[in-house]
């Protein structure tokens, strides 16, 4: 039971450090961003393939890490200056891009088949369950990342983040580069994305474009807005919920009569409902402020 209880809780501190960063791009600055997967896929290949081309693991994690970040800046120079509804539609479209590269480009990712065989920190040194050990690593790495995120966003740059999700015709007039700090929350934001994809390939120990459905853009999505906008606790308590909802609906096939295909879409009709329960009675999420919503707006 301790060994179920600290794998599923590899994945929610992987999933919370993921939306973390959405929280960022918006939550705090109204950025609607429904390609964050791409920027997961981007670092869980890029630290799996340096590693499997003979690179040290914590340089190819870093590396992951700066070109998550780096395609931010990419994606962000030609779309921030358009309107929210544009950079929504941009995003997803470079996460199917992405996705569909690492499908087709076999010479280079091994498409379908996926990656497998490389390292992970420290392993041939952890006397002990490697998972155990990788729970300690998330978790530091989320706890480090909930400081320097929170240490940013009640500074006066978290600050200008926060008019420009407002109305960003405010710091503009004010004097303040509205491009250049999209840029960065966008930028950091996909960072911290690429961080949580170099975990992703850790813990299942192999990936392929499988793993970076579209989906999984929305799960952090409903981890944001569950433990509400612009509330880094409320992500931590969201990753818990909806990961504690979809392993705690797994039982539900003792009781129902469905076949599996069947249960796995009744697992995210549960997740659904939830949300949609939520909303109505909570539209702020759980930990948030009414104040702090950002869509419609």
């Amino acid at each position: 039971m301790i060994d179920y209880l600290v794998a599923i809780s590899i994945i929610v501190g992987i999933f919370a450090i993921f939306a973390i960063g959405l929280n960022l791009e918006w939550g705090f600055t109204g950025l609607i961003n429904f390609g964050h997967v791409g920027f997961l896929a981007i670092g869980a290949y890029t630290t799996v393939l340096m590693n499997l081309s003979g690179a040290p693991i914590w340089l190819s994690m870093t590396s992951g890490v700066v070109l998550a970040g780096f395609f931010g800046l990419l994606v962000g120079i030609p779309t921030l200056r358009l309107r929210e509804d544009y950079l929504a539609i941009v995003t997803i479209g470079f996460s199917e891009i992405v996705r569909l590269f690492l499908l087709n480009e076999e010479w280079l990712t091994r498409g379908p088949m996926g990656l497998f065989g490389f390292d992970r920190p420290f392993e041939a040194m952890i006397p002990f369950d490697y998972n155990y050990f990788l729970f300690i690593l998330v978790f530091g790495s989320l706890a480090v990342i909930y400081l320097l995120v929170e240490k940013l966003v009640h500074s006066p740059w978290g600050r200008v983040l926060k008019s420009i999700r407002e109305d960003e015709d405010v710091p503009a007039a004010l004097g303040k580069d509205v491009f250049r700090y999209k840029i960065q929350a966008l930028m950091i934001g996909s960072a911290i994305a690429g961080l949580a994809g170099a975990f992703l390939a850790f813990n299942m120990q192999y990936i392929s474009p499988r793993n970076f459905i579209p989906m999984e853009t929305f799960y952090a999505w409903i981890i944001v807005v569950l433990g509400g906008s612009a509330r880094n606790k409320g992500t931590i308590l969201g990753a818990i919920i909806v990961q504690s909802f979809y392993t705690g609906t797994r039982y539900l096939q003792d009781y129902v009569p469905l076949a599996s295909h069947q249960m796995a879409a009744l697992r995210i009709m549960v997740i659904g409902l939830l949300l949609v329960l939520l909303m109505m009675y909570k539209p702020q999420g759980l930990l948030g402020r009414k104040e702090e919503l950002t869509l419609g707006q």
